[in-house]
């Protein structure tokens, strides 16, 4: 990776998907670490994971939990399909009826011993298995314990200083359940690690991490998308443009249509954005699955997300105008999903887009629509930012992106559009509805190219079971973008000739 996030062969990994990616490599070993979050963000499936990666690679890992029960946590790893054979677990809460000072296991209830009896156990604990990882769960309980802020800040430096001393590497859990941020356990510790959750007015939770504090390390700082799925908690790091160049051939994307071509001086250029505008209807979605379509012809592959189109209903549409869309998905050569804005947070939307770049290699992708996308972030003001992030990346990959934006209206020239993305792409494709002998039309221009010469004149398009077809330069005509245009021709014999 660029911008100073090299990764060290040296670094533990986490288990958690895309984590070690936001954390350049891993965790420093043999350190302490703050996982602070509300009940239900993800910390204990977190710290679970983290102990089975140490699992697979031959570390003793060891869970101290004070807030649940062995019985818990065995029922939260049996909800991901993991089972905890050779991870020890030492239950410091239990009911009091197990208060027993004959009892076979040392239990302890938060409320009722002291604090130093509870470090004395722990402290055995680790001197008996000798783990290299350690989960303390939770600092909230011992907070009680320790019923003022001077003992618990020293309980916390001799906890830190007894597990560095014996190579471990500790995540300290925190559910945030003190008034105020925990100020004095984060100086201490190494880094923190913060998990958020909230609840949007429509759709499932949104969940999002941030690493506030790695010191002596560099890290991919700000907010990064994650889910808790079965399988576990995985990460969908923010995604920088900036460190991602690949070199590609300068060549034109040709749509497979030869005046579409010719409107656009020769054809899309590799690596750049189109941006495909008009009110609904226009055929928009159809002119970038045209493109998807003509990719799989060439033998390169296309990836389309759909916000508000049913798959079933592109088939049937793609069909209709015989277009072969289902026989290249069935091959393999395009990709199509179906987006639930309520659903899909963003990172994960853009851990996809990548992964279809560079596992999958697509070449094209459409995006359908940024209508959908925009309703799909929690904060519209952030839309301009990732879109810009995520068509960089596509653009430095070679990728050539389509983005359909639909306008609210049918005709006219004042449609208004939800989002201004005009200023982002390098190419605006404009879609219209006019009218023109008692019978409602299609018009389709190209107003900006960033990256070369394109022809100026407006043309007429329409659809049919063979295909979709392109006229002649509308030249006798002005007025075609307000909807009603005015003939100026003195020979009718072009208007008959773009009947639909």
């Amino acid at each position: 990776m660029d911008d100073g996030l090299h990764a060290d062969p040296a670094l533990l990994k986490t288990g958690v998907p895309g984590f070690d990616e936001v954390l350049a490599g891993g965790l420093t070993p043999n350190r302490v670490y703050l996982v602070e979050g509300d009940p239900g963000a993800g910390k204990t499936t977190l710290a679970l994971q983290f102990l089975m990666e140490g699992r697979r690679n031959g570390e003793q890992g060891l869970y101290v939990t004070l807030s649940e029960t062995r019985d818990e946590l065995i029922g939260v790893a049996a909800s991901h399909g993991w089972d905890l054979d050779g991870i020890k677990i030492t239950e410091l809460a239990i009911a009091e009826a197990s208060l027993d000072a004959d009892a076979e296991n040392t239990m302890f209830h938060p409320s009722e011993v002291e604090l130093a009896q509870m470090a004395e156990v722990v402290l055995r604990e680790v001197e008996a298995s000798r783990p290299s990882r350690i989960v303390f769960d939770s600092l909230s309980e011992m907070r009680l314990m320790a019923q003022n802020s001077l003992r618990y800040r020293r309980q916390i430096l001799a906890l830190k200083q007894f597990f560095v001393g014996r190579q471990c590497t500790v995540l300290l859990l925190d559910d945030g359940t003190a008034a105020l941020t925990d100020i004095q356990v984060q100086s201490v510790v190494h880094g923190v690690i913060a998990l958020q959750q909230s609840a949007p007015d429509y759709g499932s939770t949104q969940r999002r991490l941030e690493v506030t504090k790695m010191r002596g390390r560099a890290f991919r700082s700000g907010y990064h998308d994650y889910k808790i799925a079965h399988g576990g908690v995985q990460v969908f790091p923010r995604l920088t443009a900036a460190e991602h160049h690949a070199a590609f051939p300068l060549t034109k994307v040709q749509s497979g249509l030869a005046k579409l071509d010719a409107l656009l001086g020769g054809g899309l250029d590799r690596g750049t954005s189109a941006l495909l505008l008009g009110p609904a209807g226009a055929g928009k979605s159809t002119i970038a699955l045209q493109y998807a379509v003509a990719a799989a012809q060439r033998g390169e592959r296309a990836a389309m997300l759909l916000f508000d189109e049913g798959v079933m209903t592109l088939f049937a549409r793609a069909a209709g105008i015989g277009i072969p869309l289902r026989d290249y998905v069935d091959r393999g050569f395009i990709s199509i999903r179906q987006v639930d804005p309520g659903q899909l947070s963003p990172g994960e939307l853009i851990c996809y887009v990548r992964d279809e770049v560079q596992h999958r290699q697509a070449r094209i992708v459409v995006i359908d629509s940024l209508n959908g996308y925009l309703n799909s972030l929690p904060q519209a003001q952030s839309l301009s930012i990732q879109l810009h992030e995520l068509l960089s990346y596509l653009g430095q990959s070679g990728v050539t992106s389509l983005l359909v934006i639909s306008q609210s209206g049918l005709v006219g020239s004042q449609l208004e559009t939800p989002v201004d993305a005009s200023y982002i792409a390098d190419t605006i494709i404009v879609l219209r509805f006019f009218e023109a002998l008692g019978t409602v039309r299609q018009a389709i221009s190209v107003m900006k190219k960033r990256s070369g010469n394109h022809e100026r004149s407006i043309r007429e398009f329409r659809f049919d079971p063979d295909g979709i077809h392109i006229g002649p330069p509308l030249r006798q005509f002005d007025g075609v973008l307000t909807g009603v245009p005015t003939y100026r021709g003195e020979d009718r014999s072009l208007l008959d000739a773009n009947d639909a």
